[in-house]
């Protein structure tokens, strides 16, 4: 397998195409669901707070590429997700940007999103407590639906409250993800990485998440089997009843899967075979199919595998057609594609698009490579288009993957992210001796310096087709002033022929820009969104214009965070190497005319004394004893498109 994707120089190097035959899978309906508001309740904090499923990461040491190989040996089923390939940070270039957008962008309406009370509390409090909140967004007729690990809302486009909150266990079929009122607790599939959207086309709503069955029901064992379960709407109202259908992943052979090698075992071996995992999943769409892609990881072994990229016709899975073809690539193949793909984001588009002039349809996907190399920066991009995919609507799909490298300015892994300092009563409260044994019962070290947020590791985040061109950003490490921060590099190009339309980053001075997401409305008018933290600033839920020619607009604020990020992924004892989980990736999503965006920030602050109010740690309902994310939905208007 390639540690080093590619060496190219010149602006654009296509590479060979590969023909998605041979590696079809089906699917059919798996049930319906109309979504209900759970009842809120529960004990503020039990014994069993943390999903094992979720809990720590495989990453902390760089995961690897495979090596070598061993025949025995085996370790406990247990997933660690998100996992990522990236072993250090880049040192960033200077950021000097001084081009602005043609317009500025006019904030319409913002409001709270879901948040942490809301994930831990729902469904009577048969949920865990879970960090980061990865947000999905999709907004369509008049309604919008916004999920985080692992919780539901719908509002109205005004902001009024239509349903919810809803957990995702409950919404999806499953029993709680854990019942606290029986003995012993039961425990229904881990669920995580919503990803959400709605398709103007054909007037319906796409909920899908990555979905982890238990061995047994009074175990958070695994069973190693995964799948991305896709929840579409019947009508364009997502209040009403939604269709289900399962996409196994494990891809060991098993359910109609090709096997992709995975193994069980310790980093250092020895491995048997197990299954993998498809992980961080996300979403796109063209004319013909959504196309939902996957980082594939051993699920129990310390390997990467590739990126995988699954193609279902669109209209099929409305139609809730009784046997539905999918057409999967793996990126991780050599038979396959030519090119090691990780975190490929498909790319959604304002219109109807189908990325090509003959018909027949093309998809866009973006990806990048800094985690691969040493040091963590590289100078470019790497294009992914599917071509013919009018073939999904057929019973024997046949897209064609073509791979390119296009030359952009240097962008690399960003450091950590600091905040501006302020309450911190988690963090008061395991550092006291009465107060720790109501949150943990685990031993270590009680004392934990303020937590410096997670800011990703320069994988490529939301992408957007409009007008003929790609617009997709990334987190970048960045020099302001000679200081390392976490930036936002940005991109805008010609998936036709590699030419740049317009490339920058986002700095600020002192602080840190992290998570951005990109949408563009039907004229080519886009606005990026991201979180805004540093000495400066608690976490915030901030924007910026975005000009297909001109570039990024200043920084505008859509609601100032009031506290620090105060969450248990940051502190011992609960990890032996902290690690603040914040964000994986925020939304964006165009109506057509405005773009809505969604971002996490801290909307609350509380003392010590607060905390330890009744009922505990939940400062008066804005929190949980374990955490304290909020997430904000805005709606921006960007401005006419400016041709000249």
């Amino acid at each position: 397998m390639h540690r080093s994707l590619f060496a190219m120089a010149a602006a654009l190097l296509v590479s060979s195409a590969a023909q998605a035959s041979g590696t079809i899978l089906h699917i059919s309906s798996s049930g319906s669901t109309t979504p209900q508001s759970t009842v809120i309740g529960g004990d503020p904090v039990t014994a069993l707070e943390i999903d094992d499923a979720l809990a720590g990461d495989a990453d902390e040491d760089g995961l690897e590429l495979p090596g070598g190989e061993g025949n025995e040996g085996n370790t406990s089923m247990r997933a660690l997700v998100n996992r990522s390939v990236a072993t250090e940070s880049g040192h960033g270039r200077e950021a000097h940007d001084a081009r602005r957008a043609a317009r500025n962008p006019q904030l319409a309406r913002s409001f709270d999103g879901v948040n942490f009370f809301d994930q831990r509390f729902s469904n009577k409090g048969n949920q865990f407590s879970v960090e980061p909140p990865d947000q999905a967004l999709c907004v369509g007729n008049g309604f919008i639906v916004e999920s985080a690990n692992d919780v539901m809302r719908i509002f109205d486009t005004r902001g009024g409250l239509a349903m919810g909150p809803i957990d995702l266990n409950t919404f999806y079929g499953y029993p709680a993800a854990i019942n606290r009122t029986v003995t012993p607790n039961t425990f229904g599939p881990s669920i995580t990485d919503p990803i959400c959207h709605y398709d103007r086309q054909l007037k319906r709503f796409f909920h899908v998440v990555l979905t982890l069955d238990r061995a047994i029901p009074t175990s958070q064992a695994l069973s190693g089997r995964n799948h991305l379960d896709i929840a579409v709407s019947d009508t364009s109202n997502p209040t009403g009843s939604w269709t289900i259908f399962k996409l196994p992943v494990q891809n060991d052979g098993s359910q109609g899967t090709p096997n992709h090698g995975c193994v069980v075992g310790p980093r250092n071996g020895p491995f048997t075979p197990g299954p993998c995992l498809g992980d961080y999943p996300h979403i796109g769409a063209d004319a013909n199919g959504i196309y939902l892609t996957t980082n594939e990881f051993d699920l129990a072994g310390p390997f990467f595998r590739g990126s995988q990229i699954y193609g279902i016709s669109k209209r099929a899975l409305a139609s809730h057609a009784s046997s539905i073809p999918v057409a999967l690539i793996n990126t991780g193949d050599d038979a396959d594609s030519p090119v090691f793909g990780f975190t490929v984001w498909p790319a959604t588009s304002p219109g109807d698009d189908d990325g090509d002039g003959d018909g027949n349809g093309t998809e866009f996907l973006l990806s990048s490579d800094a985690v691969f190399n040493s040091p963590s920066v590289s100078t470019e991009l790497i294009v992914w288009s599917l071509a013919n995919t009018r073939s999904l609507d057929s019973a024997s799909p046949a897209p064609v993957l073509n791979v390119s490298a296009v030359t952009v300015d240097q962008y690399g892994v960003p450091p950590k992210a600091d905040q501006k300092v302020g309450d911190l009563p988690l963090r008061d409260c395991i550092a006291d001796v009465t107060c720790k044994p109501k949150v943990t019962a685990n031993p270590g070290n009680p004392v934990n310096p303020a937590a410096r947020l997670d800011s990703n590791d320069s994988r490529m985040q939301q992408v957007t087709f409009a007008r003929g061109l790609l617009w997709g950003a990334l987190d970048t490490a960045v020099s302001v002033g000679g200081v390392n921060k976490a930036g936002i590099a940005y991109f805008v190009l010609n998936p036709h022929n590699g030419r740049i339309s317009t490339q920058g980053t986002i700095a600020v001075a002192g602080n840190n820009v992290t998570y951005p997401a990109i949408g563009v409305t039907e004229n080519g008018r886009g606005v990026i969104a991201f979180t805004l933290v540093g000495a400066d600033h608690f976490p915030s839920a901030a924007f910026a214009a975005l000009d297909a020619k001109a570039g990024a607009g200043p920084i505008h604020v859509a609601a100032e965070g009031k506290g620090s990020q105060d969450g248990f992924t940051g502190y011992r004892p609960f990890a032996a190497n902290p690690r603040p989980r914040w964000g994986d990736y925020g939304a964006a999503a165009s109506d057509g005319k405005s773009v809505w965006i969604a971002s996490e920030y801290v909307g609350q602050s509380c003392t010590f004394a607060q905390y330890n109010l009744d009922p505990f740690g939940t400062c008066g309902g804005t929190r949980g004893p374990l955490g304290n994310w909020d997430t904000r939905i805005s709606q921006i208007v960007p401005g006419d498109h400016d041709d000249d």
